[in-house]
């Protein structure tokens, strides 16, 4: 039987916005009731798609860069199309999360249903924070999560 819902920021704290996944964990592991499981990782592919296999609900925030305006928010449901790959592609791992899910797809291993929040980022420059337009989409992705996996949370506890 599958757990209900993870949760799993990923980035590099070091790398400007990049860290804007792991930041929103952080931020939803304050608000969250201590039983919703929250992950912070660099994004490796075997790591995710290991780590979702017992999950109902799996939701994903990753710092994206595909041209739109920094601090953007694209939602994906990874369960209804693959992902745009270009979005994708500041990882630093030969495989991105796009090409995780769908290896993943391929092997019968995708959660029921695979959410990912991309925020479009301005820098990744080392050893800075989140860009005003980032932090400011952070706050709204926790809020939207929040708002769906506090509700189910409230209505299970």
């Amino acid at each position: 039987m599958k757990s209900q819902v993870l949760i799993i920021g990923i980035g590099n704290p070091d790398r400007g916005d990049d860290a804007v996944g792991v930041i929103v964990a952080q931020r939803l592991r304050q608000r969250l009731p201590a039983n919703v499981p929250i992950l912070q990782t660099t994004g490796d592919p075997g790591f995710l798609m290991e780590t979702w296999k017992t999950f109902e609900t799996v939701i994903l925030i990753d710092a994206v860069r595909s041209g739109a305006a920094p601090g953007t928010i694209h939602r994906f449901d990874a369960n209804e199309s693959p992902l745009p790959a270009n979005f994708f592609r500041c990882s630093t791992h030969a495989l991105g999360i796009p090409e995780a899910i769908e290896l993943a797809r391929a092997l019968g291993d995708i959660p029921p249903k695979l959410i990912v929040y991309g925020i479009e980022a301005k820098d990744f420059v080392t050893g800075t924070g989140l860009s005003a337009s980032v932090e400011q989409a952070a706050d709204q992705v926790v809020k939207l999560i929040f708002s769906v996996v506090g509700c189910a949370t409230a209505i299970q506890g």
